[in-house]
């Protein structure tokens, strides 16, 4: 049987597991920061329609550059942004792999703040950009001096900053984009992927994009939207970035299937953010209760709980699936992720942790 060591496979590429966390057939399924609420059945008979709607003309190649879903996006950010500033993909990996095609590469570099989004050193591996990974502080937080400092010493050609930060959730001070903006001498990133669950009063990095044109906020459908399935990120930024990231796009990435399913759940994103706020509530609770406990906690503006349970982290992932919830070892020592689902699902954790103390 033929294995990848038989293959002319890149020597970088060697010895390397694909991305990607369990998915296990278990009562509660907490590892992958989905939304846990099923999409509401007039939005479901609304996409079903919008879909229905384009399958007789399937032989046609679709709109190759998404104008009217990017449209739809502009209007839901908001902040005076138009189809010109907003790009869309299968999912924000996507986005950022385009962006990191357009302006990494061979030759160039770009540095990310770990613990962070561990796909973004996976998708600079793949584009053939170096990674940097610089430090954050031992509570996982980053303070404006420090990633200013970083930044000045390595220079690197793109940032990416998390906000809030996966698998930590905390969301950055404002001071420190900012202050990455004014020193970084190429692009910087702004993860948002779960903006929509920040804590009131956190600043959306889209609030300073007119004064930057090198920087760029990818967003996700995925988790908010509860549409994780239906695979759509997106990014907003100059006009100048869209027309960059259109130099490296794939033709007619986007399906006419997954366009329009995205502007129908757009159309009704009231009744798909409706369950945003529950998820908050949830995950607070997560927090609290095990603070009561005495464990340590990440503070979160994400649908997800970062906590510590002390040496091998292993032993309680194991002990947590073994009582039926299934929750993420992010491979930091001592610590655990789970996600903030429904109120069923946060009882059966919070159940299961209880056991364990």
């Amino acid at each position: 049987m033929t294995t990848l060591d038989d293959l002319p496979i890149r020597d970088d590429l060697r010895g390397l597991t694909p991305y990607g966390a369990p998915q296990l057939d278990v009562p509660v399924r907490l590892n992958t920061n989905e939304n846990s609420y099923p999409v509401p059945e007039p939005v479901v008979e609304a996409i079903g329609k919008a879909v229905a709607a384009e399958l007789r003309d399937l032989n046609r190649y679709p709109d190759r550059d998404a104008l009217a879903l990017r449209a739809d996006l502009a209007d839901y950010l908001g902040h005076g942004l138009t189809v010109d500033h907003v790009w869309a993909a299968n999912g924000s990996n996507e986005i950022q792999q385009q962006l990191l095609q357009a302006f990494g590469g061979p030759g160039r570099t770009a540095l990310g703040f770990t613990p962070a989004y561990s796909m973004h050193p996976l998708l600079a591996l793949g584009t053939g950009t170096g990674w940097i990974p610089a430090a954050r502080d031992a509570d996982f937080g980053l303070t404006v001096t420090d990633a200013v400092a970083q930044v000045r010493a390595h220079r690197p050609d793109v940032v990416f900053l998390c906000s809030p930060n996966n698998p930590t959730g905390t969301a950055l001070d404002p001071a420190v984009v900012e202050g990455v903006l004014a020193e970084a001498p190429g692009m910087v990133i702004v993860d948002e992927a779960y903006a929509e669950f920040a804590r009131p009063g956190t600043v959306s990095a889209l609030a300073v994009l007119p004064k930057h044109p090198r920087l760029v906020v990818t967003r996700t459908m995925s988790k908010a939207f509860g549409f994780a399935g239906g695979r759509l990120g997106y990014l907003a930024a100059d006009p100048a970035v869209v027309q960059a990231v259109q130099l490296v796009r794939l033709p007619y990435h986007l399906s006419a299937l997954t366009q329009a399913a995205a502007r129908a759940a757009l159309a009704h994103r009231d009744a798909l953010l409706g369950t945003v706020t529950a998820i908050m509530e949830q995950r607070d609770r997560i927090v609290a209760d095990l603070r009561a406990r005495g464990h340590r906690v990440a503070d979160s503006d994400a649908n997800f709980v970062l906590f510590e349970v002390g040496g091998d982290q292993a032993g309680p992932w194991r002990a947590l699936l073994d009582a039926g919830v299934l929750v993420r070892d992010v491979g930091l020592p001592g610590w655990l992720r789970v996600t903030a689902g429904t109120p069923a699902e946060t009882d059966a954790f919070l159940s299961a942790m209880e056991k364990l103390s």
